[in-house]
């Protein structure tokens, strides 16, 4: 089978499974015309590019469907109970046909092919079909197989001979087919993206990009199709019986109107579209495992003081210099490998040249970037009285997780990591393969000096052919009740969250409690303000798992509602709440309601949203509430630097406001507050606010 996706571009014979949800309309009374255009098109084009194409298709019963019901209305006489077997008789024909026309736009000849089990377990009918098949390819003519579903009998469970799998449907008949046929590469649309470790749509639940054998035990099934006798599982299994037999397999949507009209194209082109199925899974953590564990222990990175992070980028200086022969060994070889494959010219080599010197050059730049990293992050760039006892702070925090793909230059690994620790970023390095030995001892110097505060993994060396990149620009803000929280502010901040504009982004819509308050007259005077003004409630499973008698359970914490409904969720602590958010949140807004100002001061410092808030409602989320005159929306994304990019530009800032209460009701027409919108300066502080400077972060 092959290794990479890169690899299926040199795929010759292909078979294309098609599901019934593909090839059926949603109301299942006909076939998606549209959809099975689009798809003839994209066989047509590789089949012309002198690929051996084979379609395994349904349909037959959902166009026999469609037909009978036509001729039981015009003899109108009363619709019965339509039997699969006869709709699949009175459809093949014309699902042939249609087929037929399509594929004659591109000058293209199909021909039809009905199996049955037997057709497999009987060897000479096998050798007849294996031989027709054949000689229709060698003519370069497109062989269209479906089970024959007027003569099959039904289905029964556990059938499968030793070493052979079942015809039970069309994934199994594909996988038999794809293996008998000595096929390359088998492509199984259906209606979902691909494989997920948790059924599609519940939260958490992730795309799996590539699936090895031996991973059926991390995955959990949901329901199967809603039409076609397979599901997920049945694919799964046809899918690793297939790989064991020497095919690739890709399983993809089909339905998607975006994405169909190249879906089967991009596969073969080695995009990432789908979940892959290969043989040999590769050692260490996926791409998408160490940008997770970099994310983990970035936070934690970004949590250090400027003398911690300090610590560590001058320790990684004194490795440079104690361990400078291990690193000219490894570069060494790098530089003979190179020399020997004859690919990089002169200028290129130099650049992959080490030297005593330059690492000694290396270490004197790390440590002036430890000296400078002292007042980086955390530092007050804008500070505005919005009103009396209401105060804006805009401070520099890190972006997050920094990607730096860089070539054949291995003394780039230290210094871009010095930065990103200097600026509390995590960082996602791509080095070139020339510079593989060299890069990877840098690199495991890098993780020994983070491991001097236990954050190894901030700092991750990939060893992926694509980078994937995400993105979301939602609004789901978090208000979170602490348990030492008043509980006038705590009504006024969450309705005005909620009720002053619910369609806007900076509403609330996941309201956090902290577990002592439930029972407890605030949390009863909470629950009857949102009754009151029409708020439909829908209960997280811990609050649900409280309640003898709870509201709807929330289908996913991660719903922006835009409308008076919310949910509501239990947490154990401050810490919780963070936690909850940053799974969950969009990082837009977020908002702590407590008197207690040192928890307070953690969740504004290690919140990493683009605005959190302390007893103050998220619609002050807002350019004009903010004095900045207007807006074209809240961004949640974090690229923002142009130029020369040094610590300042792997910085971005973040907005922390200090309330006492205040609802923007209190700033309308009728409220009795007023904006006030003065300029502080940065070094003034206000005693009765904060009478204490909080640690950095």
């Amino acid at each position: 089978a092959l290794v990479h996706r890169s690899e299926f571009k040199q795929a010759r014979r292909i078979v294309v499974k098609l599901g019934s949800a593909v090839v059926t309309r949603g109301d299942e009374g006909g076939l998606a015309l549209g959809r099975l255009a689009s798809i003839v098109e994209q066989v047509a084009v590789l089949q012309n590019q002198g690929r051996e194409m084979m379609i395994v298709t349904s349909g037959a019963v959902a166009f026999g469907k469609q037909r009978l019901r036509h001729e039981i209305l015009l003899s109108q006489s009363a619709i019965p109970v339509l039997e699969a077997r006869a709709c699949a008789a009175a459809g093949q024909s014309g699902l042939m046909a249609l087929y037929e026309a399509m594929f004659t736009q591109y000058s293209t000849c199909t021909a039809q092919i009905l199996v049955t089990n037997l057709d497999f377990h009987d060897e000479q009918k096998r050798g007849y079909l294996n031989s027709t098949l054949h000689e229709l390819l060698r003519m370069n003519i497109v062989p269209i197989i479906n089970t024959n579903d007027a003569v099959v009998p039904p289905p029964v469970p556990n059938s499968d001979l030793q070493g052979v799998i079942s015809i039970k449907d069309n994934d199994s008949l594909a996988a038999r087919l794809a293996v008998e046929m000595k096929a390359d590469l088998l492509i199984a649309l259906s209606d979902v993206e691909g494989l997920y470790d948790s059924p599609p749509g519940t939260d958490n639940a992730k795309l799996i990009d590539i699936f090895y054998p031996g991973d059926q035990q991390s995955i959990t099934y949901g329901s199967k199709s809603r039409v076609g006798m397979g599901g997920m599982e049945a694919k799964v299994k046809a899918a690793l019986w297939a790989l064991q037999g020497g095919t690739s397999v890709v399983i993809a949507n089909g339905t998607h109107p975006k994405v169909t009209g190249h879906v089967i194209t991009d596969i073969v082109e080695g995009k990432k579209v789908g979940t892959f199925f290969a043989e040999v899974k590769p050692a260490g953590p996926t791409v998408e495992q160490q940008t997770e564990m970099a994310r983990t222990s970035g936070r934690a990175l970004a949590s250090l003081l400027p003398e911690e992070r300090g610590e560590i980028i001058c320790r990684l200086a004194e490795l440079l210099t104690e361990k400078k022969e291990d690193i000219l060994n490894a570069n060494k070889r790098d530089l003979e490998l190179a020399k020997a494959s004859g690919r990089l010219s002169l200028p290129l080599l130099n650049r992959l040249s080490l030297s005593t010197s330059k690492l000694n050059s290396l270490a004197i730049g790390l440590r002036q970037i430890a000296v400078s990293s002292e007042d980086s992050v955390g530092r007050v760039l804008r500070r505005t009285r919005v009103a009396n006892n209401l105060e804006l702070e805009q401070i520099t925090v890190p972006i997050g997780v920094l990607l730096v793909i860089f070539e054949s230059r291995p003394d780039c690994l230290p210094q871009v990591s010095a930065l990103a620790i200097a600026s509390g970023n995590a960082l996602l390095l791509k080095g070139g393969k020339e510079a593989a030995h060299t890069n990877k001892i840098l690199h495991q110097l890098t993780q020994e000096a983070l491991s001097v505060h236990g954050i190894q993994e901030a700092i991750q060396l990939k060893a992926a052919k694509g980078i994937p990149v995400l993105g979301h620009s939602e609004g789901i803000c978090h208000v979170y009740i602490d348990s030492e929280a008043s509980i006038d502010k705590a009504i006024d901040i969450v309705k005005d969250s909620k009720c002053d504009y619910p369609s806007a982004c900076n509403a609330m819509e996941t309201l956090l409690i902290h577990r002592d308050l439930l029972r407890t007259p605030l949390f009863d005077q909470m629950v009857d303000m949102l009754r009151n003004e029409e708020v439909k409630i829908h209960a997280g499973p811990k609050f649900a798992s409280y309640l003898t008698f709870s509201p709807s359970e929330v289908k996913s914490l991660r719903t922006e509602y835009g409308d008076l409904e919310c949910c509501i969720e239990v947490v154990d602590s401050m810490q919780d709440a963070v936690d909850h958010i940053h799974k969950y949140g969009s990082s837009h807004t977020d908002v702590i309601v407590t008197e207690n100002e040192e928890t307070a001061e953690h969740f504004l410092q290690q919140l990493d949203s683009a605005c959190v808030f302390w007893n103050a409602s998220t619609r002050f989320a807002d350019g004009y509430r903010f004095g900045l005159g207007a807006e074209v929306g809240i961004s949640t994304a974090r690229i923002h630097a142009r130029g020369p990019v040094g610590l300042e530009g792997l910085l971005t800032t973040k907005w922390v406001l200090r309330g006492d209460g205040q609802t923007a009701a209190d700033f309308s027409e009728q409220g009795s507050m007023k904006y006030l919108h003065e300029n502080i300066p940065v070094s003034q502080r206000n005693l009765n606010l904060t009478p204490s400077t909080p640690k950095p972060t």
